[in-house]
């Protein structure tokens, strides 16, 4: 159709199908310089750091990359990233930051219930994993695997907390129990349940499990004592103590290892 005369004769008047071919043409153009026509902004940063999860794998993103890439899904219409650099700032890693008790990822500005919720679901998550590779896997002869899992669930927490892990007669684990959860340098002990709930479980095995929040792992006088009074407790039921584990921060001590047994 082209263009139409004004009135007057003075000047063209784009017609409706002039301005609606403008757009079409500037991106024609765009493509034939060879501009590059991918989001911008937040949507084209999301959409680069997707590209490089997908192409070059988990190990291109560092800590703070994940995180953004995590709150994406739970918060879609925020700027993630200087959230992901508040919880950085505050807990020092991507493990501490999802390990972190609820009350102060609460406390981080912009992160609120749903970006709260979607880092202890992803704690979650990577602990079932980890433990599906040890449920109902004979464990005794696989310790890389059971310190891995171990170091996962209680490296970062802030209290003493006691666990069981409960052996059949073929040494598989079949069950992974808390015990009790105390102070920062104390977890009550209760020998009795300890062997009640084993008979429960017909277990004929059982490794203790603990953790020092202060990082280190050296057994203290308290520990011995715990440990003898457990294997007291089951001995007389023909159950058998195969070892204390003790993890510090990222180190794990083994009783049985260090021929503290």
């Amino acid at each position: 159709m082209g263009k139409r005369r004004s009135p007057i004769g003075f000047a063209e008047v784009p017609t409706l199908l002039d301005l609606m071919a403008a757009p079409v043409a500037e991106a024609s153009v765009a493509s034939t310089v060879g501009l590059d026509p991918s989001p911008i902004g937040a949507e084209g940063h999301r959409a680069r750091m997707r590209s490089r999860l997908l192409t070059a794998g988990p190990e291109a993103l560092n800590d703070q990359d994940l995180l953004e890439m995590l709150l994406f899904l739970a918060l879609p219409r925020r700027d993630t990233k200087p959230i992901a650099r508040l919880l950085l700032a505050r807990f020092g890693g991507f493990a501490p930051a999802i390990a972190a008790p609820l009350q102060e990822l609460l406390a981080v500005d912009g992160l609120g219930e749903a970006g709260a919720a979607a880092l202890k679901t992803v704690q979650a998550a990577a602990l079932r994993l980890l433990r599906g590779k040890v449920l109902n896997q004979p464990i005794l002869n696989n310790w890389p695997r059971l310190t891995e899992y171990l170091t996962a669930l209680l490296a970062h927490e802030r209290v003493e907390q006691f666990r069981v892990l409960f052996l059949d007669n073929r040494n598989r684990l079949v069950a992974d129990e808390a015990q009790g959860q105390g102070t920062i340098n104390r977890a009550p002990v209760f020998p009795r349940e300890v062997a009640r709930r084993a008979l429960e479980l017909h277990a004929t095995a059982v490794i203790l499990v603990h953790n020092h929040p202060s990082g280190d792992p050296t057994p203290s006088e308290d520990d011995l004592s715990m440990t003898r009074t457990v294997r007291l407790a089951l001995e007389p039921l023909s159950i058998v103590l195969h070892d204390h584990v003790v993890v510090g921060g990222e180190r794990v001590v083994s009783f049985q290892r260090e021929g503290l047994l």
